[in-house]
């Protein structure tokens, strides 16, 4: 493998030779690897807010994930438009037009985003963790990781061997889970992962992928690698340590991620009546009067209105006017600490549009994510998700696809046994996980020529 420090360089220090390819860029190549792989096809059916055997409008973890990649494309046309055309960056204005990402590298971080994530939200993530609590632990957003560099298929021994930049973008926690897990877990024999307290998973990457973490950080200075993995909360005996930092990249997929969170979820909300007109009048009441009409979202019993009208042409234009005021709200900010532009430029929402994303937010875990018959639900599936690796922990190489066989085989100890059954249980579907749960436990489901 090449030793080579460029943002554009992949693990393998390969690049693949397509016949007449060269109109698609690094970046581009990128994207395409993410669509076309199989993690990406699978949060079809992966659990977003509400489950996926839940109706058929609201949004999935894929759906999420492409609004996420289109307002992640608005975000930065505005920055363009907004900031660097009319020089409203004074002396960085170049340096932002060199290091903004491209429309095609900011699709692939975005697209890529959750790939990583359990079946059955963020109960899945919480049963992984407790399955794993004595071998390393499991997080949704260090599971992406790990398959992106190591486990999809396209390039043997490096996932998708994705460009640098890429992985860096989509590295919002660049900690390890051994740095920031709590000191002494207080979990017993008889806690169970349905105690979200002691089972919810730290952000972070996975150990394992430590290797990885190291060669995309290679090309910062020594004092900037420090810093961009020091904390900001340290781990207690009671509370997981927080990370600090993270890249420009990241910043632009992380407010395009609660945009599409806050806005098109509490959409979803409203339609399936979880959410009434009182609810919106009281997250909009500490707006800020003067940038709402700045963003034309005045006059605000008009924008209520029209989001429950019975009119669903007017709902859509009103929650694509929402997501377009909190686009052109992202302001340019630098951390000054750092030297490599990557990561002293930053971005961030306007105070007045942050205050309002995070009352949609708050709305949305109140009103829906909160609710018993969610939680029912998020429990149902913690359940399943553990007692499922329990049975395919005690003996793998009886249950797994020969895929998975060849990997346990070559593992070389328990711990690295068990994070290759995370890896298969954590790469189901809803509905595979349901199908593979109902063939173990339940009687008269499933039959011998039955595929899984």
């Amino acid at each position: 493998m090449k030793k080579s420090r460029g943002w554009k360089d992949r693990r393998s220090g390969s690049e693949a030779d397509r016949a007449h390819s060269a109109w698609r860029d690094t970046y581009g190549r990128d994207r395409a690897r993410v669509i076309h792989s199989a993690g990406f096809r699978r949060l079809q059916a992966k659990t977003q807010v509400l489950g996926i055997g839940e109706g058929d409008f609201h949004r999935t973890r894929l759906t999420h994930s492409m609004e996420a990649a289109q307002i992640g494309r608005g975000i930065i046309r505005a920055v363009e438009e907004n900031w660097i055309k009319k020089n409203r960056l004074v002396d960085k204005r170049e340096e932002w037009s060199d290091w903004l990402p491209t429309l095609n590298l900011m699709e692939a971080i975005a697209l890529a985003h959750d790939i990583g994530h359990p079946p059955f939200g963020h109960g899945g993530e919480i049963a992984l963790n407790y399955a794993m609590r004595k071998h390393g632990g499991f997080e949704g957003n260090g599971q992406t990781l790990r398959l992106l560099s190591k486990l999809e298929a396209h390039t043997e021994g490096y996932g998708l061997d994705l460009t640098r930049r890429s992985l860096l973008g989509i590295l919002k926690y660049p900690v390890t889970y051994e740095r920031v897990v709590r000191k002494q877990s207080k979990t017993s024999k008889k806690d169970t992962a349905s105690s979200q307290k002691l089972s919810k998973p730290p952000k972070c990457i996975l150990g394992s992928e430590s290797d990885v973490l190291n060669w995309i950080l290679a090309p910062l200075t020594a004092k900037d690698r420090k810093r961009f993995g020091s904390l900001s909360v340290e781990p207690t005996k009671d509370k997981h340590g927080k990370s600090k930092y993270h890249s420009l990249d990241t910043a632009i997929m992380e407010l395009a991620d609660d945009i599409a969170y806050g806005v098109h979820d509490m959409e979803d909300a409203i339609a399936l009546h979880l959410v009434s007109k009182d609810d919106l009048f009281q997250a909009f009441e500490d707006v800020d009067e003067e940038w709402a009409k700045s963003v034309r979202l005045d006059p605000i019993e008009g924008v209520v209105e029209r989001l429950f009208s019975q009119s669903g042409s007017k709902r859509k234009g009103t929650i694509g006017a929402l997501v377009n005021a909190f686009i052109v709200s992202v302001t340019p900010t630098e951390q000054r600490m750092f030297v490599h532009p990557l990561l002293r430029l930053q971005v961030e929402l306007s105070k007045p549009a942050m205050t309002l994303l995070t009352a949609f937010k708050d709305l949305i875990t109140a009103r829906v994510i909160k609710t018993p018959q969610v939680q029912t639900l998020e429990y149902r599936g913690q359940q399943l998700v553990l007692r499922m690796f329990e049975a395919l922990a005690h003996d793998p190489s009886r249950f797994m696809k020969e895929t998975f066989r060849g990997m346990l085989e070559s593992a070389g100890d328990e711990k690295g046994r068990m994070r290759i059954v995370c890896d298969y249980v954590s790469g189901m579907t809803d509905e595979y996980a349901t199908r593979m749960y109902e063939r173990l436990f339940v009687p008269r489901q499933g039959h011998v020529f039955d595929r899984l």
